[in-house]
């Protein structure tokens, strides 16, 4: 069974507060309420809605978001919020009714090619995972049902999931060319039985929830956070197009240099390292004038 637990993230407007879940809570399908009659169908939606600060309530794959009157400040009453989100849905509770579920999206997965040869991606029409997770091992994937399956095809090497995609890598055993079909399809039956991708409580076994995370975040030194912000906004999305992620490791102020972690299509890639040195690189020293001269790439 589901063990759901729940984590406040404010967002841009002060009155809406996003409550994320570990898990899926819809057939990745969204929901707006702007009032308890509208919430028919989504008895969690009513239930929130006998608070008397709730004015709407959104209902997404992986979280609650509520927006509230001004007769109270999030601060006050997050928490409380929070719990009874959490308890609700541990106590079995329904989320919408099978009348609104029903309408089920069929499942597309087209495959992609990547700067990496050795690595495809495979896109997804939904969702599949709320943080990112690399296997490269089928030891490394038991908390992920559907890499512990992937690893069972003689020629996979590992695999990397993130958002609505797939990054698999290949041993040269195989062409790309005589197994993409079989691959494909066997990711987009596994999807379309509605199984979990990893199991529900892999963000807290691996520390992946935004709550460590912000804290892994806070404790990082001030350019440290700079790097991260940098690589955040002007790298990552770059990268992700390519199947691709790549992942702080460390600062060191002495010698001005930074390390990353190449994951997914990024790790292992002939590309990879001029990337970093003519474009990576020179934006950290543009942009952090003088606290930046050299940034290393480690694969994942």
């Amino acid at each position: 069974m589901k063990t759901y637990t729940v984590s406040i993230q404010e967002t841009s407007n002060n009155t809406i507060i996003k409550f994320e879940l570990n898990a899926f809570i819809t057939n990745h399908q969204s929901f707006e309420f702007n009032n308890i009659d509208e919430a028919k169908n989504s008895p969690l939606a009513q239930q929130l809605f006998y608070l008397p600060f709730v004015k709407k309530v959104y209902i997404s794959s992986n979280f609650v978001a509520i927006e509230r009157y001004n007769i109270v400040e999030w601060k006050d009453v997050q928490e409380e919020v929070a719990q009874q989100i959490e308890d609700y849905l541990n106590n079995n509770g329904i989320v919408i009714t099978e009348a609104e579920s029903v309408k089920k999206v069929p499942v597309t997965l087209y495959a992609e090619s990547t700067p990496n040869p050795s690595v495809l991606k495979f896109v997804a029409n939904k969702k599949l995972v709320t943080a990112t997770y690399e296997f490269n091992s089928i030891e490394e994937a038991k908390l992920s049902p559907l890499a512990t399956e992937l690893f069972h095809f003689p020629f996979v090497k590992s695999v990397f999931i993130e958002d609505n995609y797939l990054s698999v890598s290949k041993y040269d055993i195989a062409e790309w060319d005589t197994v993409t079909m079989e691959v494909r399809e066997h990711i987009r039956n596994f999807i379309a039985q509605g199984k979990d991708i990893v199991d529900p409580q892999a963000q807290q076994i691996l520390k992946k929830t935004s709550e460590e995370l912000d804290k892994t975040f806070e404790a990082y030194d001030d350019i440290s956070k700079e790097i991260i912000n940098i690589l955040e906004e002007y790298v990552k999305p770059a990268v992700a197009s390519d199947g691709g992620n790549i992942m702080f490791q460390s600062y060191d102020p002495n010698d001005k240099s930074v390390k990353v972690v190449l994951q997914g299509a990024c790790s292992g890639c002939p590309s990879s390292t001029f990337t970093l040195k003519n474009g990576i690189e020179n934006m950290l020293k543009e942009m952090l004038k003088g606290k930046v001269e050299t940034v290393e790439a480690i694969n994942g």
